[in-house]
């Protein structure tokens, strides 16, 4: 390890911004450096030995910053006294698989996602569980006050990939299937290549190289003009369907053969269709920005709809509070804990796309055709005040309430009107708003869209110009 100068270190600040609610986030030589990555090993190693455990999976993304990070974070964890099992170049949800196949008590996936190149952070998972929120927030104090546990762990390299690989395909129910895969230079791109291989059907694969700098594309599937080149394969092809990942593998963009997308909870009814055939009555879970189409489908196949906050660890812990069998999110995290882990896995949620064709016996050009038309409008997100996001949103629930609207506020304010739905939120991860309408056409949809203005407004607020991710 090349970290003497920070293994020295007694105690350690770290940036203010970079504590996030579901991961640790930076900009490499700005905001994350080796010596924070140490502190994070320090601080996490200690809450594993604290609870226990004693072994910790570390995997990083292909960001050109991931190794020199996990340098400082493996000689962090080792001198908590804790034995680092390093799998490597890796996605998110391989390393989740392998805090599974290891029996490790937590893991940690160095990964920027699906931000500009010059990002990277930390994503966290202890004892089976998402770890977040106040968790994350704590090893920032404990690195304050080196409140931290010594000794003197071992660390050795460990090949996951095949067992990986192995298991995605295990139980596979599909047909052959003539399928296009952009892995948009992240680190889906290996397992991608060695799916196809294995999987029966017609392939053929984009940007299966991993290259930090991302020279295609941004590697995320739910912004449309990512999708392009897919789209262009796809339509070249006469292939069945596409799909695409993100930097680091836990979420899914995906097209019908015919080119249009499904987005993230379009998905979920087709995921649902398939898993409520064999879990009768199983609650689905999807979050506050998911279409009423969806939980009109759910309840229409004898599911149980569930709506529940934004939020990748939010509804991973939500799944295992009420035996959920599927959930998924507006932003492409899909969640089966039907005969698999109940994490968020983009791989695996094209594999199942495939089943869902023998499953349902119907395309997926057909099943996305089938789905009601829905006017909705892109999540728009504007900049506000850190100290008022989320008092604007309280003022705006007591308006509405006090109006006697018919309001949801499982994660803000979620309005229900003749016209369809809006809503609006206090992102968890940003100093933005987010709102998002749908309606059944497009006179409707005005309506709402101006009743968020109007609520803005009596906030002293409007939408401005879009903030970016």
């Amino acid at each position: 390890m090349t970290q003497a100068p920070a293994a020295q270190a007694t105690s350690h600040q770290f940036h203010p911004t970079s504590l996030r609610e579901y991961d640790i986030r930076g900009v490499i030589g700005k905001t994350l450096a080796a010596e924070d990555a140490y502190a994070i090993g320090r601080s996490f190693g200690s809450v594993i030995r604290r609870g226990g455990g004693s072994k910790v999976a570390v995997g990083y993304d292909g960001r050109l910053s991931s190794p020199m990070l996990a340098d400082a974070l493996v000689a962090g964890l080792s001198a908590s006294g804790i034995d680092v099992a390093l799998i490597g170049q890796s996605s998110t949800p391989m390393l989740y698989f392998a805090t599974y196949h290891l029996s490790a008590d937590g893991g940690i996936e160095i990964t920027g996602s699906h931000n500009p190149p010059d990002y990277n952070g930390f994503k966290f998972m202890a004892q089976g569980k998402p770890f977040f929120g106040e968790q994350i927030q704590a090893l920032g104090t404990m690195a304050a006050a080196g409140d931290w546990e010594a000794g003197e762990g071992a660390s050795e390299t460990v090949d996951v990939f095949g067992a990986y690989v192995d298991r995605l395909l295990s139980g596979f129910a599909g047909a052959a299937a003539r399928v296009g895969w952009d892995a948009g230079n992240g680190v889906a791109g290996p397992v991608v290549d060695a799916l196809v291989q294995r999987l029966p059907g017609e392939h053929h694969t984009l940007y299966t190289d991993v290259d930090g700098h991302f020279p295609n594309h941004h590697p995320d599937p739910t912004v449309p003009e990512n999708l392009e080149a897919l789209r262009a394969l796809v339509a070249e092809k006469n292939l069945d369907f596409g799909v695409a990942f993100d930097g680091d593998g836990d979420r899914i963009g995906a097209i019908d053969g015919e080119g249009r997308i499904i987005w993230g909870d379009q998905l979920l009814q087709i995921y649902a269709e398939m898993v409520l055939k064999d879990v009768p009555g199983g609650t689905i879970i999807a979050d506050v920005k998911a279409s009423a189409a969806l939980f009109d489908k759910v309840a229409e196949l004898g599911g149980k709809p569930l709506m529940w906050k934004t939020g990748h660890s939010l509804i991973k812990a939500k799944m295992k509070e009420v035996d959920s069998p599927l959930a998924g999110e507006m932003s492409g995290h899909i969640f089966f804990a039907h005969k698999y882990y109940g994490f968020d896995d983009a791989l695996y949620a094209a594999v199942q796309l495939i089943e869902a064709v023998a499953a349902t016996g119907k395309s997926i050009t057909e099943l996305r055709g089938a789905m009601k038309p829905m006017v909705n409008t892109p999540e728009m997100r504007f900049q506000v005040d850190e100290s008022r996001k989320f008092a604007v949103v309280e003022e705006v629930l007591a308006r509405l309430e006090a109006s006697g609207a018919k309001v949801d506020r499982t994660d803000g304010a979620r309005v229900s009107t003749a016209d369809g739905w809006w809503l609006l939120r206090a992102s968890n991860t940003q100093d933005v708003l987010v709102a998002r309408a749908e309606a059944d056409d497009q006179a409707g949809l005005d309506r709402l869209v101006a009743q968020i203005d109007e609520q803005l407004a009596l906030s002293g607020l409007e939408r401005g110009p879009q903030a970016g991710h």
